[in-house]
């Protein structure tokens, strides 16, 4: 099937759900067997992760293996492990892979609560962690010690927007026999194949574009051959599961998944040129536009762009950034991203080792919905002429 069908159809069974269309929201602990044999049976058959089989509701039900499934059939891999988030999703498959002793690089450019964990938890039980800058690509090799046995990558990365190469990170990963796992949340299993890049575990935020309308919380972690068994092992052992309401919304926004990227790429872009031309704004990261330093990277790798980068503005007094997101009135201010609205939220990279903010402004998140992108622009001029207007209070107020 090409994408779009697939996207319809995978994991969806209607002759096992009198022809439902969706899988049904299966909510249920205890799963009873008829016999002895089929329940040893199905124990061995769970253990080996099979879709479609659990023996208790912790494990899955109906709805968490059409989603399984799914995630699989679309973004390739073996198998994969639902969570009730993303970080839940990342703090597990790194307890998975990581022993005491063991050396894991980390890009300087990840999601901040990925480096709490290692650095704040992990790190208590004998892990060592070294930070690495997102542009080495095949010079990550340097780094890798005796005891690395994971290389975790985010790209894009997190606010910042730099773009890895992957496959060459993959290679000299693979050549020391370390694990490959990436925050692949921006790209989705749509527009960057993971496993066709050499990643081991490729997890998804399934809260962002996956369920896509701002209602759930979820985590994926999609798994190759090489490192199912011990994530499936230690994602059951601490108790890691979600709800079947959860899954069964992630299997209503993975329908039109594609529709909506598409969307969120074209108007991304467009608004992301259209700020490249204004004054106040001192660098657009967007990995879709030709000036951003990992372009070609990204038309290399990635199949397609989302809806979420940054910008860098020229400094501006704190009244005057106030007054810029004050005033938007489409783009709201939180956290999150990924679902059909509009979002802006000002930032400063604090905690960097290496990939500091080099901008003497701040950041603003930007993420790109589904509104019309005309409406949008004429919402971020409002928001300008706000910032102008409390720039010129500022400095009449300075010179009096």
């Amino acid at each position: 099937m090409k994408e779009d069908s697939l996207l319809v159809n995978a994991g969806r069974h209607p002759e096992r759900f009198q022809g439902a269309v969706n899988t049904p929201v299966v909510r249920g602990s205890t799963v009873v067997s008829p016999n002895l044999d089929h329940w040893l049976q199905s124990r061995k058959r769970q253990a080996a992760g099979e879709f479609g089989v659990s023996t208790y509701g912790r494990f899955g039900t109906a709805t968490h293996h059409a989603l399984q499934e799914a995630i699989v059939d679309i973004g390739g891999g073996h198998r994969a492990m639902l969570y009730p988030s993303g970080l839940a999703a990342i703090s597990s498959v790194l307890t998975s892979l990581l022993s005491a002793g063991d050396h894991v690089l980390l890009t300087d450019s990840g999601y901040y609560w990925t480096s709490q964990f290692l650095e704040s938890t992990l790190v208590r039980f004998g892990v060592q962690v070294t930070r690495y800058d997102p542009s080495l690509g095949s010079d990550i090799a340097a780094l890798i010690r005796p005891n690395t046995r994971v290389i975790y990558a985010e790209s894009p990365g997190s606010e910042t927007f730099e773009i890895q190469d992957i496959p060459a990170i993959a290679a000299a990963a693979h050549a020391h026999g370390a694990y490959v796992v990436m925050d692949n949340t921006w790209g989705t299993p749509l527009y960057f194949p993971a496993f066709e890049h050499g990643v081991d575990v490729s997890i998804q935020a399934a809260t962002k574009y996956i369920v896509g309308h701002s209602d759930a919380i979820l985590g994926i972690a999609t798994c190759n051959q090489r490192s199912w068994e011990k994530v499936l092992r230690t994602s059951q052992t601490l108790g890691q599961t979600c709800s079947a309401d959860d899954a069964f919304l992630a299997l209503r926004g993975l329908r039109t998944l594609g529709v909506r990227l598409k969307r969120h790429w074209e108007s991304g872009v467009r608004i992301a040129t259209w700020l490249e031309a204004r004054p106040e704004v001192e660098v657009v990261m967007h990995p879709a536009i030709p000036s951003h330093p990992g372009h070609a990277l990204w038309k290399r790798d990635f199949r397609g762009a989302c809806g979420l980068f940054a910008i860098g503005l020229r400094p501006l007094p704190e009244a005057a950034l106030h007054a810029f997101i004050d005033n938007l009135r489409m783009f709201g201010l939180g956290v999150s991203w990924g679902g059909y609205e509009s979002l802006a939220l000002p930032f400063s990279p604090a905690v960097r080792a290496i990939a500091r903010w080099p901008y003497a402004g701040p950041g603003v998140r930007i993420h790109v919905g589904l509104e019309d992108p005309d409406d949008l622009i004429a919402d971020l001029e409002h928001g300008f002429d706000a910032m102008a207007m409390a720039m010129r209070k500022t400095y009449e107020c300075s010179e009096s």
